[in-house]
């Protein structure tokens, strides 16, 4: 499956609250567990690209409260299985800003363990668009969980 050694991993697992991606985050803590790991859980809010740059006024508070629950949420579920999950929220796209954090070495992450559908537009056919853009631009090995 995942060869760990001896040494603690850093996985990351993409949320965006799917069904898909919370059996991402039920492997990640499995594979956690296995290599005494830890994981980040990053959320990316889709933004139009025009809103990406302008710093206010462009989530609405609704949406950052739904992230911020099923980061907590995610929170819990790893808690419950004695693995320390880090949550991290980013406005922006979600494909490229998880690949740049993957690919990111201040973040040191070893392993992306990610969903194969999210929330895509129409719940794009085959593996979607995030899972796939993030599967070709990381530099870290990519697990996709189905």
């Amino acid at each position: 499956m995942f060869y760990c050694g001896n040494q603690n991993k850093k996985i990351l697992v993409p949320l965006d609250g799917s069904k898909n991606s919370i059996r991402g985050l039920d492997m990640a803590i499995h594979l956690a567990r296995q290599s005494h790991g830890t994981i980040t859980a990053l959320a990316v809010k889709s933004v139009p690209g025009i809103y990406a740059i302008h710093p206010l006024g462009f989530l609405d508070f609704n949406s950052m409260k739904e992230v911020k629950k099923f980061l907590n949420d995610a929170k819990i579920r790893a808690a419950k299985k004695g693995i320390q999950l880090t949550a991290k929220a980013l406005a922006g796209d979600p494909g490229y800003d998880i690949a740049k954090f993957t690919n990111n070495s201040k973040n040191k992450i070893d392993l992306v363990v990610i969903g194969a559908r999210g929330r895509g537009a129409a719940q794009e056919i085959f593996l979607g668009s995030v899972s796939n853009y993030v599967l070709h631009k990381s530099k870290k090995p990519v697990m996709v969980v189905k």
